[in-house]
């Protein structure tokens, strides 16, 4: 089996995720023709994610701090698969309980992320594409970005007194 293969899919299969959401906002935006109606939910996942961007430009084209093990003298810090897997996978977890009300499919949705995430934090030491200090921070930035991405989300107090 190809670590790296794999940790690509799984990436991409993240991608996949936060593209259901995108098409779920559009859909919103065009159906309540203003940007406050869309759900904050959805809306609250784009500044984690500019700034999860930033990051990987900024780590991997201006400040490298570590190559990757393989010897291929490619930027290795932080990895961008274990920050974007998790920051992605942490959100629709938030999320999901405002879309999908049934908690034993809710329950399975978050172990097949959290066995897709331990994939890909494994494949990417294994591979030789990453340390593990890599992916510890790159875990370590997701988790930062996934409480800014709470913090922006949840209700405010006015909101929840009209609920």
């Amino acid at each position: 089996m190809q670590w790296d293969f794999v940790t690509d899919i799984i990436l991409y299969a993240s991608f996949a995720v936060l593209a259901v959401f995108i098409v779920l906002g559009a859909i919103q935006l065009f159906q309540k023709k203003s940007l406050k109606k869309v759900d904050r939910a959805l809306t609250a996942m784009f500044p984690p994610l500019v700034i999860m961007t930033a990051i990987y430009f900024i780590f991997d084209k201006i400040w490298i701090l570590n190559t990757r093990p393989n010897g291929s003298g490619e930027p290795s810090f932080p990895s961008s698969h274990a920050m974007a897997v998790a920051t992605i996978f942490g959100m629709t977890a938030l999320a999901l309980p405002k879309y999908i009300k049934s908690k034993p499919l809710r329950i399975t949705l978050y172990t097949i992320m959290l066995i897709l995430l331990i994939l890909v934090c494994i494949g990417r030491v294994a591979s030789g594409m990453h340390w593990a200090t890599d992916v510890a921070c790159g875990l370590v930035f997701a988790f930062i970005l996934v409480i800014l991405y709470y913090l922006i989300s949840k209700p405010s107090k006015k909101e929840t007194k009209h609920e």
